[in-house]
């Protein structure tokens, strides 16, 4: 796909005449309507007068998102490195850092990021729509075969962050606890928190004091990741027999056209239930939630697990399959920039960044991402996955959970590969927090 501009000039002009008018458009509608909108937005923040709930809320990241996620994809050299992704997440964190933003500004967006869990319900959305917008048989085949890379590119990643590390003078348990193990534990609330909470039972003391050593290195590498994404998106673009353009596996020889690819996301009902789309995505979580201390199984894990045996058993109604991908394309095509606006105010801590910022720091743990994408593309290749595809739900491994992979899909316009990023993350993360758990309390015995 050619990138999004951040705007388009229209003239009217009389023959060989001067330029008569000219509007500037932004996602289809004149410039001016978002910029004065988010001017209000901004004014009512001033004057602390954003409601502080969902509405508020949404009023925020839309307003920042709409103007912050074009400007990224027009940007000369940000356009090709995570464009509007890698905009929309890292300035709203500096801006935080900065104290641009107060109070009422932050507590609005903490009420529907963190108190209403919006996050997840995009989340679940991506999830829901993608799989039942599959085919089975190539659903099916991607599931088997996204763990090789995953399974390949973590023992790389871990070895290679070791030995860079090392060569920068950190000691080895300094190297994998605290910057090779956060980068791939699946994020801050998934991993950072647990993992400080075992840190503070096998070596004593405070978990919030591991925390903030902790979230660095989970931060830098998730902002690597999604560098990485967009270059390997414009890999894609250059090389199309390397790219499956959010398709995972290639097609066997013989393979009817309609299996060619995973779905088009964009082919809806003239009229969809989206009342219906909505119930089947918040019911698949709700299911979850209400499985998880059953099957001890994270509810984004098993909101996967059910989305598939639905897909396999064929038991949806494809009017309601079709709802559910209606509620898909708004989410995909409109809210993914705003939702990276809350992320990167509330989920990315700049100040915990700077604070150990240092050359060898930084390379540490660009090695651990770069290598884990490497060995995904090549074994991915290997596998008869299409290579762009494979890497990039394999790096997913390296980002901040959730948050990771909306930035890191976002980046590469892969959001229907949001299934097996959650695989990637959740079960990558789990395996590794568990892992380190187990070892920290062997070298603090």
């Amino acid at each position: 796909m050619k990138r999004e501009t951040i705007m388009s000039t229209t003239t009217e002009r009389k023959e060989a005449g001067p330029v008569k008018s000219a509007r500037f458009i932004l996602g289809g509608v004149p410039l001016i309507v978002p910029i004065l909108l988010a001017g209000i937005v901004i004014t009512a923040g001033a004057f602390e007068a954003i409601p502080t709930n969902m509405i508020g809320g949404l009023a925020i990241i839309t307003a920042f998102g709409m103007l912050l996620g074009p400007l990224g994809n027009w940007l000369p050299v940000i356009s090709k490195i995570g464009g509007g992704a890698l905009v929309c997440l890292l300035v709203p964190s500096l801006l935080v850092y900065f104290g641009a933003f107060n109070s009422n500004m932050l507590e609005a967006a903490t009420a529907l990021m963190k108190e209403a869990n919006f996050l997840y319900f995009v989340i679940c959305t991506l999830v829901v729509g993608s799989i039942l917008g599959m085919h089975r048989s190539t659903m099916l085949r991607a599931l088997v075969r996204i763990f090789p890379p995953l399974l390949a590119g973590t023992v790389a990643a871990v070895a290679a962050g070791l030995g860079v590390a090392m060569l920068f003078g950190y000691s080895f348990e300094r190297a994998l606890f605290y910057i090779v193990v956060p980068i791939i534990g699946g994020g801050i609330g998934e991993g950072v928190i647990p993992l400080s909470a075992a840190y503070a039972n096998a070596l004593g003391g405070d978990p919030k004091d591991f925390i903030a050593q902790l979230i660095p290195a989970a931060v830098i590498g998730n902002i690597v990741a999604i560098i990485l994404a967009g270059l390997l998106r414009r890999l894609g673009e250059r090389k199309a027999h390397l790219d499956g353009g959010g398709m995972l596996v290639k097609p066997k020889p013989g393979t009817k056209a309609e299996e060619v690819h995973d779905s088009n996301h964009d082919a809806v009902p003239a009229n969809p239930n989206y009342a219906m789309g909505i119930l089947l995505i918040c019911g698949m979580y709700v299911l979850g939630s209400l499985a998880e201390p059953f099957l001890h199984l994270p509810a984004p894990i098993l909101v996967i697990v059910f989305s598939v045996i639905l897909k396999v058993a064929g038991i949806v109604p494809a009017s309601v399959e079709g709802s559910a991908r209606a509620v898909y394309v708004i989410i995909s095509k409109h809210l993914i920039y705003p939702t990276m606006i809350g992320l990167g105010m509330l989920y990315v801590p700049m100040a915990d960044v700077i604070s150990v910022l240092s050359i060898g720091y930084v390379i540490t743990c660009m090695a651990v991402v770069i290598t884990m994408a490497v060995v995904g593309f090549y074994v991915g290749k290997a596998l008869g996955m299409y290579p762009v595809d494979a890497s990039l739900v394999t790096v997913c491994h390296s980002g901040l959970g959730g948050t990771g992979d909306v930035a890191i899909l976002s980046a590469s316009n892969r959001m229907n590969l949001m299934p097996f990023a959650q695989i990637s993350t959740r079960i990558g993360g789990v395996t590794t927090v568990i892992s380190a758990a187990s070892l920290i309390h062997l070298t603090a015995s």
